[in-house]
């Protein structure tokens, strides 16, 4: 299986085979992710933790990022079509893909009560989904609850790098490797990023409602956070384990993975 359709839209999905008697990890990507930037710098860190934990695990593309299908006039004015939002992205949209697409996708993979493992954007979607929805752990890795300017700074920064084509090895150009349509899932993210309108958003109130165990984890030198997001959420999620890690910036996958995948696995243990 490498796609699932959910109310007429192609979702790029991937497998890793695992024990059937433990939930499996569903990965949720970054703001700029996908199934193919899991796999970096010669490594595969998803299956390394689903092999460290003795789990399966399953990863997709949300839509318009990687092979999944894109988002329509994704700078064209917000819209509903049929049950999908389309057009430009609205500070709620993390909230759509937690509260509307990964159930649906759930569903449609048989997967009940998972251990969501997100990144970036995907933890913010992880802890909302985990406020919802039954999951038997949460692993927000470098989570947004509330914005911050350094985010901002950094966002606008990759605007920058991504409209400089000079030399022809900019960031548009390496982000095309992992995109199918690189411009749908660069502005989609950054547009409303950049949105007056988004520099409101706080999932704090919705992180009051997790009951399952969660872990926190973020590099010190996240560039797109401070620790402030992992004591935000200790705040608001009482039972949540925070891990910072050193010499590590936004994508501890990338910069720590081995100290990443001995931290949630020392958690997983933990949960059982």
């Amino acid at each position: 299986m490498d796609s699932v359709e959910i109310e007429g839209v192609r979702l790029e999905v991937a497998h890793i085979p695992g024990p059937a008697f433990h939930a499996p990890l569903v990965f949720l990507h970054e703001g700029l992710g996908s199934v193919a930037m899991w796999q970096q710098r010669g490594r595969h860190w998803p299956a390394e933790l689903c092999a460290a934990t003795g789990r399966a695990g399953w990863l997709y593309s949300r839509r318009g990022y990687g092979r999944s299908d894109p988002v329509p006039d994704v700078r064209g004015a917000s819209r509903w079509q049929g049950s999908w939002h389309v057009g430009r992205h609205e500070p709620d949209y993390m909230h759509q893909e937690a509260f509307h697409v990964l159930p649906a996708l759930l569903a449609r993979l048989g997967v009940e009560r998972p251990v969501l493992i997100g990144h970036s954007d995907g933890a913010t979607i992880a802890l909302l989904h985990a406020s919802q929805h039954p999951v038997t752990a949460c692993v927000a890795i470098a989570p947004h609850l509330v914005v911050e300017d350094v985010a901002l700074h950094a966002i606008k920064q990759a605007q920058q790098l991504y409209l400089d084509t000079a030399g022809g090895a900019g960031l548009r150009e390496r982000l095309a490797r992992y995109h199918a349509d690189v411009d749908n899932a660069f502005w989609q993210w950054n547009d409303v990023w950049l949105s007056e309108a988004f520099r409101n958003f706080d999932i704090r109130s919705e992180c009051e409602r997790i009951t399952a165990p969660v872990q926190g984890i973020q590099g010190e030198g996240d560039e797109y956070g401070t620790l402030l997001q992992l004591d935000t959420l200790q705040q608001s999620v009482p039972q949540a384990r925070l891990c910072a890690l050193p010499d590590c910036g936004h994508s501890p996958h990338r910069d720590q993975p081995e100290a990443l995948t001995a931290a949630i696995d020392a958690f997983l243990r933990q949960v059982g």
